[in-house]
């Protein structure tokens, strides 16, 4: 809840929730999307292959993870990383890098 709060006053768009890893599947082939926030676990899955969706259609994306850079596959580790816990002052941050 605090994730999409503090995306919605930043004044974005906010897609989800997605709960589950197949449908950000479907949601980051399909949607029109200026960035993502991705948990690197989604209900016990990795989100690795939404990562590489959004690689294949140029989508800028952050992770978030409680373990830090290690917490990320090394071959997705060139993303934005933001470790929970974090400040909103620190996700509007990442996100602003993000879309510029």
């Amino acid at each position: 809840m605090l994730i999409e709060e503090t995306l919605q006053d930043a004044g974005v768009a906010v897609v989800g929730p997605v709960a589950r890893v197949s449908k950000a599947l479907e949601i980051a082939k399909t949607t029109d999307l200026a960035g993502a926030v991705l948990d690197v676990n989604i209900a016990g899955e990795p989100v690795y292959p939404v990562a590489a969706a959004l690689v294949a259609r140029g989508i800028p994306f952050v992770f978030l993870t409680g373990y830090g850079a290690s917490g990320v596959r090394e071959d997705f580790r060139m993303h934005p990383i933001l470790q929970k816990p974090f400040l909103p002052e620190q996700m509007r941050e990442v996100l602003e890098r993000l879309v510029r």
